[in-house]
């Protein structure tokens, strides 16, 4: 029911605007302090919290919680207030439909392996896991793989210096531009290669607005593996 709720919400999203709205704009690119990521309260707020919010409402109570700290970080800069405060939505847009993508990945596994068996969080993710399922005595360390065939690609973490206890899995999740969806064939009438490839994947589907999410295929293959191993 909860899976089904949030999918609801990303299918919501107006993900095609929010593209032609932040894509152009790069100012605010540099390494953000840790006290004004957003990525902690992300976690919190759509996964902890189940709390649902479009990103305007997301950025809004953002921005409330990180105000001093934000506009600290603005004085260090030296930009001036206009073009931080235009560039730096463009900027947790970024993360926020990242991590709204990776969080709908814990919440199909918790659908496949059951209630309360996924942990997601701040700490995990600095660790090198974007979640983690405790299934049966195993702890499973997901990654999300992300490569792209369009322009835009987000970039996976970096190794932990200090390493989970348990194994490592990478999911691997394709972004194929839009213009594929949008003009799948060529002119001979073939469907172009890339849209093709992802029509053949069971692992990953694609929603109305855009969003490119994991089905449940993606985990029950490792979960049937684990409950064969316990008979």
């Amino acid at each position: 029911m909860l899976l089904k709720k949030f999918e609801q919400f990303l299918e919501s999203v107006d993900l095609k605007g929010y593209r032609e709205k932040y894509r152009p704009i790069k100012i605010v690119e540099m390494d953000l302090p840790k006290e004004i990521q957003a990525i902690n309260m992300l976690y919190k707020v759509y996964w902890e919290k189940k709390k649902f919010l479009s990103f305007e409402k997301f950025y809004e109570e953002y921005l409330q919680e990180h105000k001093t700290e934000i506009d600290n970080f603005q004085g260090k800069t030296g930009m001036c207030k206009t073009c931080f405060g235009k560039g730096l939505p463009a900027r947790i847009y970024r993360t926020w439909a990242s991590i709204i993508t990776q969080i709908h990945a814990g919440y199909v596994a918790e659908s496949v392996f059951g209630d309360g068996t996924v942990e997601m969080s701040g700490e995990l993710d600095h660790k090198g896991a974007d979640f983690q399922v405790k299934y049966r005595g195993k702890i499973l360390n997901y990654q999300v793989k992300k490569k792209s065939l369009g322009r835009e690609v987000r970039q996976e973490k970096p190794k932990s210096k200090n390493p989970l206890p348990g194994e490592f899995l990478d999911i691997k999740y394709e972004i194929p531009s839009s213009d594929y969806f949008e003009n799948p064939k060529k002119k001979d009438g073939e469907y172009k290669l890339p849209y093709k490839r992802f029509q053949k994947n069971k692992e990953l589907k694609r929603f109305p607005n855009g969003f490119v999410v994991f089905t449940s295929y993606a985990f029950e293959q490792k979960k049937k593996e684990i409950d064969e191993a316990s008979k």
